[in-house]
């Protein structure tokens, strides 16, 4: 099976997922390990707002196991401050902590603010150019509507790939797409609207460097997510089949429905014999059943 996927979610300490996805009563200094028993990597947007020391850095590459994969994202203070170059020197600190991860260290990504457009390309460039791309693997999300345009989308494309960085690819059509009144259980609305903060960009399904992330904004109803999954089966099967290394994360207006939305697009996938590993989670014991006295 092909080692090149993984899939996951946008969170690990989330007290909702205790006695479903995690077993009731768990610890919360234990659920990065329970997560790691059943994906294979997160997406750690905590980086964005905050900065972990490196002993907890250090820490969490412990508690998961050596095929396990951290994407961190780039801090807020750096990427949404108006032009990057000036945050060259502390991008290099940043990139410095989080190797304390080791070979935990998945893709780094950088997250544009929608502010932040092709107007700025040349900083962008300066700014990608500096960073050690020979000792991390990147990706850039932008969310400024005209890099997704004709000229302004190639460039970018082509700068991505003159310097292997990946694209990050976010799916955001699930909660766009269908109107807030299809929603089978009514109280879905309001989740989803409050998802909508999101940026609704269009998908551009494209590869720049040996590996990629996808961020796929799940609808919280499964079913409104299926015609986009199927859509995904056939680029992954393509993708994986250039051994493209994919991270595919599942977001969620619910996030206790992230993980088992992501359960179930690994399904699909084995079904369509998309060469993907098996989940951890599929080897865990269920959980052993009460003993009735009468």
């Amino acid at each position: 099976m092909n080692s090149q996927f993984y899939l996951g979610c946008a969170v690990w300490a989330y007290k909702g997922w205790v006695g479903d996805f995690y077993p009731q009563g768990s610890r919360s200094e234990k659920l990065l390990q329970l997560y790691s028993d059943r994906l294979i990597t997160v997406e750690v947007n905590s980086t964005f707002y905050s900065l972990p020391d490196r002993q907890t850095l250090e820490r969490w590459a412990k508690d998961t196991p050596p095929n396990f994969r951290f994407c961190p994202k780039f801090p807020k203070h750096l990427t949404h401050n108006g032009l990057l170059v000036p945050f060259i020197e502390q991008s290099y600190q940043f990139l410095d902590l989080i190797s304390s991860l080791g070979n935990r260290l998945g893709v780094v990504f950088v997250q544009l603010p929608p502010s932040y457009s092709p107007a700025n390309f040349t900083d962008l460039e300066n700014f990608l150019q500096a960073l050690p791309r020979d000792r991390y693997q990147i990706a850039l999300e932008v969310r400024h509507g005209d890099w997704f345009k004709g000229l302004a989308g190639d460039r970018l494309n082509r700068l991505l790939r003159k310097l292997g960085m990946g694209r990050v690819l976010l799916d955001s059509r699930p909660i766009y797409d269908l109107p807030l009144g299809e929603a089978i259980d009514p109280a879905l609305a309001a989740p989803v609207k409050q998802e909508r903060r999101k940026p609704k960009l269009p998908l551009q399904p494209v590869v720049t460097a040996p590996f990629s992330i996808v961020r796929f904004i799940s609808h919280p109803e499964r079913n409104f997510n299926i015609r986009f999954w199927q859509e995904w089966l056939t680029y992954l099967q393509e993708w994986l089949a250039q051994d493209t290394q994919i991270y595919f994360f599942m977001h969620c207006p619910l996030e206790e429905r992230s993980p088992h939305n992501a359960k179930y697009f690994q399904e699909m996938l084995e079904k369509a014999n998309v060469s993907v590993p098996a989940l951890p989670w599929d080897r865990l014991a269920p959980p052993p059943q009460q003993l009735k006295l009468f």
